[in-house]
């Protein structure tokens, strides 16, 4: 009984939040007040955002919010956060939004506000390069597959033909592609810009099957109600788009501008 009463509050707390969010919502003086803007993210997501030996945060995501932060007069606050309790996290008021390539869901949406899509993505399933069994997802059927828990992998599974006979899950993505490579795993479905940059830094240990399992946008989250905030947030991300600075950053991490509409 005492679980029931808890599965039926939950809900109506959250509810609750975001009615009050609704109500008032003074999400951007709040920032602009402080002059910081808190963001939460998983600091083990390359090239997205990542940590090098010194110990400071690199990556796209970290380049793109700094120029929105200079934009707007912003100190940027980054919060490394557990991703499989992110969203709670964002309610506790952790931080001001989640920005980290997260993609964009009809489930998320049901729970957070999600800025208009920044880059488009999608999940591959990456392999040993000595693997000849598999050769497209297709062939995952029984097969024992990695994913990182509370990442989007789990969509891209539910969508394959054939069922994995063992799903196992793991923190961060490069913890996934070691058991790969140990052997303990046959094939870890990661989205395809951590692969990139996984296989980038081991040549020969890894390679990415042909096709998209799924395709998915990434964008910046926000409490349901931070609109005031969301919407300052918007503008400046468009005027960086509009003006090339987002391209440039985009071309320092991948070579290429992934953030132009027209390309997805």
């Amino acid at each position: 009984m005492k679980n029931m009463i808890k599965m039926m509050i939950i809900p109506f707390f959250f509810l609750a939040l975001v009615g009050t969010a609704t109500a008032a919502d003074n999400s951007w003086q709040q920032v602009q007040t402080k002059g910081e803007f808190r963001i939460g993210l998983d600091d083990d997501f390359p090239p997205m955002a990542f940590r090098k030996a010194d110990g400071k945060l690199y990556g796209f995501d970290i380049d793109f919010a700094e120029a929105v932060g200079k934009k707007l007069g912003l100190k940027i606050v980054w919060i490394p956060t557990a991703w499989k309790g992110v969203i709670p996290s964002l309610y506790a008021d952790k931080f001001d939004a989640i920005w980290n390539g997260m993609t964009i869901t009809p489930e998320r949406e049901e729970k957070v506000s999600f800025s208009n899509p920044y880059m488009m993505d999608g999940q591959v399933a990456a392999v040993t390069m000595n693997n000849t069994a598999i050769k497209a997802p297709a062939d995952l059927g029984g097969k024992i597959v990695g994913i990182q828990q509370g990442s989007t992998a789990m969509v891209a599974i539910e969508a394959l033909p054939q069922k994995p006979a063992e799903l196992k899950q793991y923190e961060t993505n490069p913890k996934a592609m070691l058991d790969l490579e140990s052997g303990r795993l046959d094939c870890v479905v990661i989205d395809n810009l951590t692969a990139r940059d996984i296989i980038s830094k081991k040549p020969g240990a890894y390679k990415i099957l042909p096709q998209f399992i799924t395709k998915a946008p990434f964008g910046v989250a926000f409490r349901k109600g931070d609109d005031s905030l969301r919407q300052k947030i918007q503008q400046a991300i468009t005027e960086l788009i509009e003006d090339g600075t987002t391209a440039k950053i985009s071309r320092k991490w991948f070579a290429e501008d992934l953030t132009n509409p027209a390309t997805w």
